[in-house]
């Protein structure tokens, strides 16, 4: 079987890049973590990803907080074009995409965002939940595209949102649930099981 060749995009301690390299792991699953990139020289991921024989790059990616330079974008563009990367996943990268890489990967790149878009976007989504006093929350993949946590969802996960809640206690258990969403949604992906119809994503066999 040809996996399907994956780079993690990540900024901290990267532990759904973790998750995606556990299930790799498994020989029945469709895709392969073949590099990791991080715009943050102290990620945590580096060294996950060196212990499981990961490639790894450091990219600058400009001074701006939130922003990534056309020349980095390039330079990801490329280390991926090199390895033959079909799929590129954004693991707590703290950049919004632009540029090369986010033209050349339209429709190949995924995002993992904790909440159930398109409710609070943006930083911070699980204090956003607990202020608004929504009941369940959860976690979304979608379809990288030019805004922020804007593209088209292809799996959600739902937790429930309990009254003694902190953003501390709600954030973990949405991020189990994010470990389990990731994986399912880069196998759908590196099966070829997954059909974009507009906004919807529409899924084979479901």
């Amino acid at each position: 079987m040809k996996k399907t060749q994956v780079a993690v995009l990540a900024s901290g301690r990267g532990s759904n890049f973790e998750a995606l390299v556990r299930a790799s792991a498994d020989e029945s699953f469709p895709a392969s973590i073949a590099l990791l990139v991080t715009d943050n020289p102290s990620a945590g991921a580096l060294a996950f990803a060196r212990e499981h024989g990961i490639d790894t790059a450091v990219v600058d990616c400009g001074p701006r907080p939130g922003s990534m330079t056309r020349s980095s974008s390039e330079a990801i563009f490329e280390l991926c074009r090199m390895r033959d990367v079909g799929l590129v996943c954004l693991a707590g990268f703290m950049r919004i995409v632009k540029g090369r890489l986010l033209e050349e990967y339209a429709g190949r790149m995924l995002n993992i965002h904790p909440a159930l878009l398109p409710s609070f976007k943006g930083l911070h989504g699980q204090k956003q939940a607990l202020e608004y006093g929504v009941r369940v929350s959860g976690c979304t993949v979608h379809f990288v595209d030019p805004g922020i946590d804007t593209g088209p969802i292809i799996v959600q996960h739902a937790v429930p949102v309990m009254q003694d809640d902190t953003e501390d206690s709600l954030s973990a258990r949405i991020l189990a649930e994010e470990h389990r969403a990731y994986p399912e949604a880069v196998r759908l992906f590196a099966e070829g099981r997954l059909r974009l119809e507009g906004r919807k994503v529409l899924i084979q066999d479901e």
